[in-house]
């Protein structure tokens, strides 16, 4: 109940402010709201190179993106910390055109946008293994007055990016949208893999050299509320080195929480990469990636690497978290409950890259090199068509 009122206060601040901000003429701007920043600059990048309104990043305080600033891009801590640069995001959110999130963010249950601005949810994944929205089993121990506000949030986003058919009906029901709301573009940040990276990997292994000569694994697992109070990497880490140091490195991707209290026990055969180093980054230097229920493997499809699915868990995790489907049909290579079996599976090389393919397909369906090209025309027009209209003697 406390909960509940502290956000009903900040909403009920964040409602005036920004009802007295829409006061103001509406300027030709966009509004970009990050926390995860991939997508957002990937989406940026595009819309620079056929807009000349201006561009404003509002960067909630989690986001580990740099987005550089120029005449027309501004980027503004969005934090209520920060009173002065909260107020100026609120302004800008009141008085664009176009507003474009990447989460879940609580504030839009307080705003009511006038008619012709979209609110475009970029989201932060590629596919779902887990429940989430409207579908998650936590919304059954909410409050009302909790799920009110979540629906609130989900009626504000005129339309939603998805990379394929599959990922537009979780949205749906997630959301509780209509074919009216899906924008099939594909996901802006993957246009990453369809360029060339060679220098970027060369990079990398020129930074550590331990790379060299040898297969890369990474380990990027998703972080368990539990790992606050018991940071342990379930992952028998002098096992693994024993069996595998001679041919592979293994690449550790931890949450702050766990890198925190992480001390590298092999420094010869373990690479701490769990700041620095962009995900995109590791995926390309990588020959094999062992996760999960995260989303980075929808991404990994496209280089067709093998995964192998390292769920310890999984009866606890699907209890709590819930899935759309069994999980075992859902994940495009082999399952591991143990250090062993992560062993055995690499030893033997037990992976399947037809159903990898497949598993891109499925959930890469529009994403062809072009989704943030193809995003921006979709909202804005073809560059040609805003040339016409600027210079419309020509």
């Amino acid at each position: 109940m406390a909960k509940d009122f502290i956000i009903s206060v900040y909403l009920l601040m964040f409602r005036t402010i920004f009802n007295i901000a829409k006061l103001i003429p509406q300027r030709k701007k966009t509004v970009f709201v990050s926390s995860f920043g991939d997508n957002i600059l990937f989406t940026v990048e595009a819309l620079k190179k056929q807009y000349d309104g201006e561009i404003i990043i509002l960067k909630d305080e989690k986001c580990r993106y740099f987005f550089p600033e120029d005449y027309q891009t501004q980027v503004i801590p969005f934090n209520v910390k920060k009173p002065k640069e909260f107020i100026q995001s609120i302004y800008h959110l009141a008085t664009c055109e176009k507003v474009f999130v990447d989460n879940y963010f609580g504030f839009l249950a307080a705003t009511d946008f006038n008619d012709n601005v979209e609110c475009i949810q970029l989201w932060h994944a590629s596919g779902a293994v887990k429940k989430f929205g409207l579908a998650d089993p936590s919304i059954e121990h909410r409050t009302k007055k909790a799920n009110d506000r979540f629906r609130k949030v989900y009626q504000r986003f005129d339309k939603v990016v998805v990379g394929s058919d599959k990922m537009a009906e979780i949205f749906k029901q997630s959301f509780n949208l209509s074919e009216e709301n899906i924008l099939k573009t594909g996901i802006p940040r993957t246009d990453f893999f369809f360029e060339d990276h060679s220098t970027i990997v060369h990079k990398l292994k020129n930074k550590y050299p331990e790379m060299n000569n040898k297969q890369v694994i990474l380990y990027a697992p998703t972080f368990r509320d539990h790992q606050l109070t018991n940071p342990d990497i379930q992952l028998d880490l002098k096992q693994m080195y024993e069996a595998l140091n001679e041919d592979y490195v293994l690449l550790l991707r931890l949450h702050p929480a766990v890198k925190t209290n992480f001390k590298n026990p092999y420094p010869d055969f373990i690479i701490d990469v769990s700041s620095g180093e962009k995900i995109n980054h590791l995926l390309l230097v990588s020959d094999i990636l062992i996760t999960d229920y995260s989303s980075i493997p929808y991404e990994f499809s496209l280089l067709n690497k093998p995964m192998i699915f390292y769920s310890f868990d999984l009866e606890e995790y699907a209890r709590v978290r819930g899935f759309w489907e069994d999980y075992h049909s859902m994940t495009p290579g082999p399952v591991a409950y143990t250090s062993q079996e992560i062993i055995e599976i690499i030893w033997t090389e037990f992976y399947n890259y037809e159903e990898i393919e497949r598993f891109s397909k499925l959930w890469n369906q529009y994403s062809d090199g072009q989704s943030s090209k193809k995003l921006i025309q979709s909202l804005y027009g073809k560059a040609h068509e805003r040339e016409v209209l600027l210079n419309p003697q020509k």
